[in-house]
């Protein structure tokens, strides 16, 4: 292949899908293909589909259509769909699209170079979906997308059966790495810089459900304790149903591993849940938060809720503002059912009327903006640690304003005052926090400490900057007395996606 040749990967649907972006990245420029640049035409371009909105498919054949006037115009030119779509769609993508060259399954995305190279000299389309996964995906080569934050894949597949999801359909059983294999790609992470690791699992936390040991994901959040360098351990996302003490226990006590949690409730009705097959009810969930605080006062807990799913009543929906108001949810990710054609709930009775629906979203929207706003401005006069982001939330030129993630997750907005040191992408910022909106925080005082990191330095050489080897804290201005405590972040897992 010709080492001019470029790609374009693009990407829908949660952070399993974002991560296997970065695998298809990476075997693509191990194959000779460079990542096109910003408003150039690439050579091929790959979409990484996502099958959980009803109008999925919709969008990705508009999308393709939108592709093959510019495919006319270079002749040389592939276009490849991966992901749940094409495992879910199969050869209905080429049938409805011929001007696609490689349709892939969740299964195979190590053989897409193959793929586009069959393809380019049998001048024919190629469709490969493998059944069942054929190797880890954190075995093949990956470009990361962060030089100081990476994914960490634990397992893939789901052994549940929620009604709503067609996830486990389209990715299979759950299978889970071995503890040392998970271990290793951490170690190395941070040998390269890489600073905070969020650990990724359809069902996060029945990690070892596979290999028979019950208590294996609390083991492997401990072992991630014991990895020099690293400083911030998350995960994404937890059934409430394998959420169980040793979990909490290791989250208190292992200190890289941040006071934030992500569970999605998806419905604080107990009929509903029971409809949906989520194996757990009102009572439960609340038990796992009231655990939580007891042993994290501080944590932020978000969450997933699906509003109208089909046979919701007003009693239930009451129910699901009830478990808000107790659970007080940092953030929620709310979603207006919608059906996901091949899952049983798409063929329920009691659909709930359109208008019946985007009421209660509203409502639902409405409170937890209260709570979380309320929540927020607890904060308000705290000094927090925020690891810098790179082009994350908004920015102001006039005040020099730079975004972060504080230790719980939030995302806090920094202006930095007249003398300050700007940090780099991945270095730490202490910050006195100043106001509070319902989705991000504002810290508008200036820096109160800059630490220069390794990770900042692994920024810098991604960058072509030089690389000046990190120094101790640096300390900007008076230290402050005070006790360390948006554009929401993804929705975390499988069963809800980005958009």
């Amino acid at each position: 292949m010709s080492q001019s040749r470029t790609y374009q990967v693009r990407t829908y649907g949660c952070q399993m899908n974002v991560h296997d972006s970065e695998r298809l990245s990476g075997l693509l420029e191990d194959a000779g293909f460079a990542r096109a640049a910003e408003d150039t035409t690439a050579d091929i371009v790959v979409f990484n589909t996502c099958a959980v909105r009803e109008n999925a498919d919709n969008r990705l054949y508009g999308n393709l259509g939108h592709l093959r006037p510019v495919k006319d115009r270079n002749p040389g030119m592939q276009i490849a769909v991966g992901g749940c779509l094409a495992q879910k769609d199969r050869g209905e993508i080429v049938r409805r699209a011929p001007w696609v060259d490689v349709v892939f399954g969740t299964h195979n995305i190590g053989s897409l170079p193959a793929l586009l190279e069959r393809s380019r000299i049998e001048k024919e389309a190629q469709v490969e979906i493998a059944e069942s996964l054929e190797h880890f995906p954190s075995t093949l080569p990956s470009r990361r997308e962060s030089a100081y934050a990476a994914w960490v894949s634990i397992s893939v597949g789901c052994n549940n059966t929620c009604t709503f999801c067609i996830v486990p359909s389209l990715r299979g059983k759950e299978k889970d790495r071995r503890p040392g294999d998970v271990l290793a790609e951490v170690r190395a992470l941070v040998e390269e810089g890489v600073t905070e690791v969020t650990l990724l699992g359809q069902n996060v936390n029945a990690y070892g459900s596979e290999f028979g040991d019950r208590q294996a994901f609390s083991k492997l959040l401990r072992a991630c304790g014991e990895v020099e360098g690293l400083e911030r351990v998350r995960f994404t996302s937890p059934h409430p149903r394998d959420f169980t003490d040793d979990v909490i226990e290791a989250m208190a006590e292992t200190p890289n591993v941040m006071p934030q949690l992500h569970m999605p409730l998806q419905s604080g009705s107990s009929k509903v849940l029971k409809d949906m097959r989520r194996s757990y009810r009102q009572e439960r969930f609340l038990n796992i938060v009231e655990k939580v605080r007891a042993s994290l006062p501080h944590a932020a807990i978000s969450t997933d809720i699906i509003v109208g799913f089909p046979g919701e009543t007003e009693e239930d929906f009451q129910e699901t503002l009830h478990v808000v108001r107790e659970a007080r949810f940092s953030q929620a990710f709310t979603f207006q059912y919608s059906k996901r054609p091949g899952t049983p709930a798409a063929t329920m009775d009691g659909e709930v009327p359109a208008d019946v629906v985007k009421d209660r979203y509203q409502r639902l929207v409405d409170l937890q903006d209260q709570i979380s706003l309320e929540e927020n401005r607890k904060i308000v006069g705290r000094e927090v640690e925020l690891l810098v982001a790179e082009s994350q939330g908004r920015k102001s030129d006039e005040r020099r304003r730079l975004s972060g993630r504080a230790p719980d997750n939030r995302l806090v907005h920094f202006s930095l005052a007249e003398g300050d040191e700007e940090p780099r992408p991945g270095d730490t910022v202490t910050v006195e926090v100043t106001y509070a909106a319902p989705h991000h925080l504002v810290a508008d005082s200036g820096v109160r400490a800059l630490r220069r990191t390794r990770a900042g330095d692994a920024w810098d050489a991604r960058n072509g900057r030089p690389v000046q080897q990190s120094a101790p804290d640096v300390l900007l201005g008076m230290p402050a007395i005070g006790k360390p405590a948006e554009e929401p972040a993804a929705p975390a897992g499988g069963c809800c996606s980005i958009d």
